[in-house]
């Protein structure tokens, strides 16, 4: 059985497009809340139908309460639902995340996008939901994914309003995924920046992507164009998302938050001063460029 907050999430998140959004910063790790807002409500004039906040691409692990809570502030300031990212530190203890979600819920978040954990994942998701008693999308992350029977138990928890999978590049798992989803009647998200028009056609009915960090209106179109069965324009579209995904969800896989930033900078989103993430691997000589002109082709 879902609970009304949870199955109210689902439908309102149902073929909509949740920009997994950064968080800019400057060259000392701070964030300017002008440059926040102008940054967040671009996203959603462009086409960004909600935002998902603190998420990997936004870094959410390596940020503090006080920047948490300007995030999310802003965030909700824009009148979209927003979902905020609680957990994902190396040896957290859910009491501790179990705050961050009733800080989201304090703040106006409309959901949790709960990142995954080991040991018993559905204890977890239940001590969120008791303690914020907001609705929660699961993350079944290629780095660390859930198993398939752990995933369905977890898909019951009335809680539950759907799962956003992001397997990368295993087809079969994303399938999987997505048909369990289905069978628990919850919201299947697509987080899949590399397969993301085979995953709508597979089954998802919402997208929560890093590739909507910028570019949002080439990843908007594409999940309009399945959505309302233009399918000509679906293809066409697809292959203009995929050809960005090429050269920004790419190894190293890590750096797809840097090369988002060098495009929404580049957009015009961020100031350039704003472009670096500061957690960004080594990326190679070119990458840039390579990046930039390809964005510049959509």
């Amino acid at each position: 059985m879902i609970a009304p907050a949870a199955a109210a999430l689902r439908d309102r998140l149902r073929w909509r497009l949740i920009a997994a959004t950064a968080t800019p910063v400057d060259a000392s790790g701070a964030v300017n809340a002008h440059v926040l807002d102008h940054y967040l409500r671009g996203l959603v004039t462009d086409g960004a139908d909600a935002l998902a906040v603190l998420a990997h691409t936004g870094r959410g692990p390596y940020h503090g309460e006080s920047t948490r809570d300007l995030v999310i502030s802003r965030a909700v300031d824009t009148g979209a639902p927003v979902i905020v990212g609680v957990g994902g530190r190396p040896g957290e203890r859910t009491d501790d995340v179990a705050a961050q979600a009733v800080r989201a819920a304090t703040l106006g978040a409309a959901g949790l996008l709960v990142f995954p954990v080991d040991g018993d994942p559905v204890a977890h998701h239940d001590a969120l939901w008791r303690a914020a008693g907001l609705p929660m999308l699961a993350f079944d992350l290629y780095l660390r994914p859930y198993a398939e029977p752990v995933l369905a138990e977890l898909l019951r928890h009335p809680g539950v309003a759907g799962v956003k999978v992001a397997r990368l590049h295993d087809a079969l798992a994303c399938q999987a995924v997505l048909a369990a989803a289905h069978l628990a009647d919850r919201l299947a998200v697509t987080g899949e920046d590399r397969m993301f028009g085979p995953s709508l056609m597979w089954g998802a009915e919402a997208a929560l992507v890093g590739l909507a960090a910028a570019a949002v209106p080439t990843t908007a179109r594409v999940l309009r164009a399945y959505a309302d069965k233009c399918h000509d324009e679906f293809i066409a579209a697809s292959a203009d998302l995929d050809r960005l995904a090429e050269v920004t969800f790419t190894a190293p896989m890590e750096g797809y938050v840097q090369r988002m930033l060098w495009i929404a900078a580049e957009e015009g989103r961020i100031p350039a001063d704003h472009a670096g993430d500061p957690y960004a691997p080594a990326l190679p000589d070119g990458d840039r460029d390579r990046v930039l002109r390809v964005a510049g082709r959509r």
